[in-house]
């Protein structure tokens, strides 16, 4: 005879125990049609489970976050049942939810097609009409093992022997397919709807590990509704025209080859672009109090031992041994080189916080199947930084960080950014009470930066508590860039000191801050917020002259250097075509201002401006045109996303 505490804090007494789905119709028959789950105590279980005592019970909807991703977990089941219908011989591994979508791991010879994905995708929804009972089942180890090998799932028998010997081991049979879940799962296949799609297959070592053998990875994305379904399929199709491979390709900005994984060519319209980011950042840190240095690319093991890094990031880190048998690392951070520069020298309080910043290549091996285009490579240049300060000064120096980070985020036309708040790990050093302190100093400067924060809890590095901000673009995908973390743990494993008021020795408190973090990635960032139509101030060619007739070519050189002259990048377009082929030929590449030239133009001395975007044209004097543009040039930030073509 429970008695059940429900999410709005109101209690139902029941006569005897009963099921979830029965709790859900009791409430009501809506209720009762949208339930896929339960939370029993803080535990998530199947909505057939029953509850016999009393209990706080939370139910799961379609419309929560957590019964959308019990819908995508569905959904993976689904698709691998829908497989084994189709393809007899195929086996299966795993097949999690992940964000905004499930995908499943095959082993088969024969490799999945684009054709093979739209017949798979039939199939489940026959499932979803079939509305098949989804039960759970436990089973003895051995007799599980047994099965399955009996089936010629290998791969799924394999999982079950490295499961611990104390852990229930569930199945969840649907229709005749059955397979090894934790749970919890939809009551039926019919709860699952028809607000799901495949998107693609890729290759998947098993167990990620390369030394494996490949599988084919089928991904799909899945919805409450088919309206969100289609908002969300809608906004990758967007992704796709603004995906910075292909404007890096149309745009003649970089490139990658396999000579060189996850490295940057970088074209000279390219390097224009990221040296801009550099002279900006470099401007804004100038303005901050920040002292810049360059620190060595290759440094002894030792200091890496020293500093903690080869012991906890040694696989990530690539390494040499020269003929003297000395062994070599190739930074992949720069925070051990910055402390070496704080250390070079005995430090007074006086002098901190003391700034120091890099723009450091550093170099970290990722898997070759993570790698993608800006985004994640194995080279690449941080815009980093650390603070040394005294404990007393941790919150005063957050807060400048913050807002130093929220006003150039501005500037690239991000105006929606969100800050985690990463707490203690399990895992961590130093004590409790240092903990307190720096987590309250982070958080006092959130408050006094005007900040809101969501918590990560037990996210937070091993040596001190982080603040991560998320930057959302213009179609609504969020990116983690900047970040600031309180280090209580390398300054003392790299003997850093400072003498204090009292004439004593201590140990400074450091500040690890990167606000665009890899300039490669904030740069693909930036190229699919803005669809490759970057603000003025930040476009390689700002203004493209254009002859309308050969005549004009001696005053298009005329114009460029006038524009050359006003600290403007200009070029210009003599060959041999119409001005309509010029003009359209610039604004594929988003070139942000045209100016077509003539001999009504030579006569007057004035350009022909078009802006990228725009049908119209405006003349104006050659003088009036340079003032105008070179203001703009001037007026960071003031281009906002919207403009993107």
């Amino acid at each position: 005879m429970p008695d059940i505490t429900l999410s709005d804090g109101s209690v139902r007494h029941f006569d005897a125990s009963l099921r979830g789905d029965e709790l859900a119709a009791s409430i009501s028959k809506s209720l009762a049609r949208d339930a896929l789950a339960l939370r029993i105590n803080g535990e998530l279980r199947d909505l057939t489970t029953r509850v016999e005592t009393d209990a706080t019970v939370a139910i799961i909807t379609r419309i929560s976050d957590e019964g959308l991703e019990l819908l995508r977990h569905d959904a993976a089941h689904v698709m691998a049942e829908a497989v084994k219908e189709l393809f007899p011989g195929t086996q299966v591994t795993i097949g999690p939810a992940i964000e905004d979508g499930f995908y499943y791991d095959f082993a088969r010879d024969e490799p999945f097609t684009s054709e093979d994905l739209a017949i798979i995708e039939a199939r489940m929804r026959d499932i979803v009409e079939r509305d098949e009972a989804i039960e759970r089942e436990v089973w003895a180890r051995d007799e599980a093992v047994s099965f399955f090998r009996g089936m010629g799932e290998a791969y799924k028998a394999e999982i079950i022997e490295g499961i611990p010997s104390d852990e229930p081991l569930s199945l969840y049979r649907q229709g005749d397919f059955i397979d090894l879940c934790r749970g919890p799962h939809l009551p039926s296949t019919g709860r699952l709807g028809k607000a799901f799609k495949l998107t693609k297959v890729a290759g998947a070592y098993w167990r990620g590990d390369p030394r494996n053998a490949m599988l084919q990875r089928i991904y799909g994305t899945a919805w409450a509704d088919d309206k969100a379904l289609k908002a969300y399929l809608t906004r990758i199709e967007e992704a796709e025209k603004r995906d910075h491979r292909r404007l890096g390709r149309q745009l003649d900005l970089f490139h990658f080859q396999e000579e060189a994984p996850g490295a940057v060519f970088w074209h000279p319209k390219g390097w224009t672009l990221f040296q801009l980011l550099i002279d900006y950042m470099r401007r804004r840190q100038d303005e901050a109090g920040y002292l810049e240095v360059n620190t060595p690319e290759v440094m002894d093991r030792s200091l890496w031992e020293a500093s903690g890094h080869w012991d906890t990031f040694h696989e990530h880190m690539f390494t040499t041994v020269t003929e003297d048998e000395r062994v070599f690392a190739i930074k992949p951070m720069n925070c051990p080189g910055h402390v070496q520069v704080y250390n070079n020298q005995l430090r007074s309080y006086r002098e901190l916080p003391l700034r120091i910043s890099e723009f450091g290549k550093v170099h970290r091996y990722e898997p070759s199947g993570a790698l993608h285009g800006l985004m994640r490579v194995r080279a690449f240049t941080q815009d980093d930084a650390h603070i040394f300060c005294t404990p007393a000064q941790i919150t005063q120096a957050s807060k400048e960080v913050c807002e130093l980070l929220l006003g150039i985020y501005a500037d690239f036309g991000f105006h929606e950014v969100r800050v985690k708040f990463a707490d203690r790990p399990e895992k961590r050093v130093g004590s409790d009470k240092v903990w307190d302190q720096a987590e309250q100093a982070l958080q006092e400067a959130c408050k006094a930066s005007g900040l809101e924060y969501t918590t990560n809890p037990g996210e937070g590095a091993f040596y001190g508590p982080k603040l991560e901000f998320v930057l959302r673009d213009a179609i609504g995908r969020d990116w983690q860039c900047g970040t600031l973390q309180v280090d209580l743990n390398l300054p003392n494993r790299l003997g850093a000191q400072y003498v204090a008021e009292d004439g004593a020795k201590h140990m400074p408190v450091m500040l690890h801050r990167a606000l665009f973090g890899s300039l490669e990635r904030f740069t693909g960032i930036l190229l699919e917020h803005h669809a490759g139509a970057l603000p003025f101030w930040l476009a390689p060619v700002q203004i493209m002259v254009a002859t309308i007739t050969s005549d004009a070519d001696g005053y298009a050189g005329e114009v460029v250097q006038a524009f050359r002259a006003a600290g403007l990048r200009a070029e210009m377009d003599v060959r041999n075509e119409k001005i309509a082929y010029k003009v359209r030929a610039h604004s594929l590449v988003k070139i942000p201002a045209i100016c077509a030239v003539g001999k009504k133009e030579i006569e007057d001395r004035t350009v022909a401006v078009r802006r990228l975007g725009s049908r119209q044209q405006q003349t104006m004097a050659l003088a009036e045109a340079i003032e105008q543009l070179a203001q703009e040039n001037k007026t960071r930030g003031q281009s906002a996303a919207s403009e993107a073509a």
